[in-house]
């Protein structure tokens, strides 16, 4: 179901294997503007300065980001700080890091997937993202043609097949390293025998894809795609866009049944649109939920408590639950009509149905509420700003096999239900929208 084929990466021009780390930058969506001079500081031709160019934000406004971005795009291209590789390749990445004090290795592949509206079901999404233009994105992809950082998708392959591809590229040497500041070490090698990128394309063939991370980033894509074919038909150039490099976008694709695939929660925390009564809020959280005090560590009471749908909740008079589904009420009626039972059974999804929308006016449907929303990736630090807020809401990760029936049920999982550590580096490698 899904078409994956080899690219001519633009890559910096460096010698092969050598550390990049100081071109490279964490998304752009996470670089505050202190960031973004630190990064620069290290090198100027630091990825971010076409992440994130300088100049107005409007397009029709003169040296806007836009012009600044594309100029130093072709700049960057003809003076030689940029390359393309002169063969078509598959390039596997492997990113190493520390977990729980165990060295991870996530493995996969990064290649040019074609593009495909979401309804077609080859290409999947599986998270509700919030309200938010694409138009940032978009006018940076007309002045660049170009993909400068990956989509993060992710496809099923639980006999592990494609681990032999992945390391016959290994038993070359890397094009490049580089280490983020979380001391993320990211390798790169080239998959470029036609054989090997075959046996790859025809196993991804029947697969469906599903995205982890980048979901604004492949609907850029595909309205820059849209964009293309609408222009090529009213000029008469061209009748498809088979051999068209903008009908795919660059995407890392990652094995589901990776064991190096870590999935980490994202706590929730939350203030009520007016006068909090915690006693109040507990005893309306019985209608739905088993309460107790953990004896212990409150992560670790959470971490045990995998039967059902559970969280802790912490409400700013300090008290700390651990709250489990109860299995003697029937919860249906509070979700929304024609949901799956996989959805239902998303801890996220009883978290938003049964508690932040009925008990603390809070959903994203209704977008103003969400100001009194926020979130953190640490749950002992968020536990530990609970005398600032009313109620905080601790979860465990959502399993992979959620993800995945979720998805293929056609359903998104509320907003942040998955965080995927770690993120990709940007700057390893770019894809040309405007040459295959």
């Amino acid at each position: 179901m899904a078409r994956v084929s080899p690219f001519r990466a633009v890559r910096y021009q460096r010698p092969d294997g050598s550390d990049i780390t100081e071109l490279t930058a964490p998304p752009y969506d996470v670089i505050s503007p202190g960031l973004r001079e630190d990064l620069l500081s290290r090198d100027p031709h630091n990825v971010v300065a076409l992440e994130l160019p300088e100049g107005p934000l409007d397009p029709a406004a003169p040296a806007n980001r836009y012009e600044t971005g594309g100029r130093r795009w072709r700049d960057w291209l003809s003076t030689g700080v940029l390359k393309a590789d002169d063969a078509p390749a598959v390039y596997v990445l492997e990113q190493r890091y520390l977990h729980d004090g165990e060295m991870i290795a996530r493995r996969g592949f990064i290649a040019a997937v074609g593009l495909e509206p979401f309804s077609a079901g080859v290409v999947l999404p599986h998270e509700r993202t919030l309200p938010k233009a694409i138009g940032d994105r978009l006018n940076l992809t007309r002045s660049t043609a170009a993909n400068l950082s990956q989509v993060f998708g992710m496809f099923p392959d639980p006999e592990h097949v494609t681990d032999t591809l992945i390391a016959t590229a290994m038993n070359l040497a890397p094009l490049a390293t580089a280490t983020d500041d979380d001391g993320v070490a990211s390798t790169i090698w080239a998959l470029s025998d036609p054989t090997d990128q075959r046996l790859l394309a025809e196993f991804m063939s029947d697969r469906q894809v599903f995205i982890a991370d980048g979901h604004h980033r492949y609907t850029t894509a595909l309205a820059y795609r849209d964009e293309r074919v609408a222009e090529a038909e009213r000029d008469g150039s061209s009748t498809g866009t088979a051999d068209a490099a903008y009908d795919t976008v660059m995407m890392a694709l990652v094995n589901m049944d990776d064991p190096g695939l870590v999935v980490r929660p994202t706590h929730r925390l939350v203030d009520a649109p007016g006068a909090f009564d915690p006693s109040a809020f507990r005893e309306a959280l019985g209608a739905h939920f088993e309460l107790s005090t953990p004896e212990a560590d409150p992560v670790e009471a959470l971490a045990a408590s995998t039967d059902r749908p559970s969280l802790i909740v912490r409400t700013r008079d300090g008290a700390t639950r651990l709250a489990r589904l109860r299995t003697d009420v029937d919860h249906s009626p509070a979700f929304p009509v024609g949901s799956s039972k996989p959805w239902r059974e998303l801890d996220v999804a009883v978290l938003q149905e049964l508690v932040l929308s009925p008990l603390l006016d809070v959903h994203p449907d209704r977008p103003a509420t969400l100001e009194r929303l926020s979130f953190s990736k640490d749950a002992t630090a968020a536990l530990g700003s609970a005398a600032e807020h009313d109620a905080v809401f601790i979860l465990n990760s959502t399993r992979m096999e959620q993800v995945a029936a979720v998805a293929r049920a056609g359903e998104t999982m509320p907003q942040k239900s998955t965080y995927f550590y770690p993120k990709l580096q940007s700057g390893l490698l770019f894809k040309r929208l405007d040459s295959l």
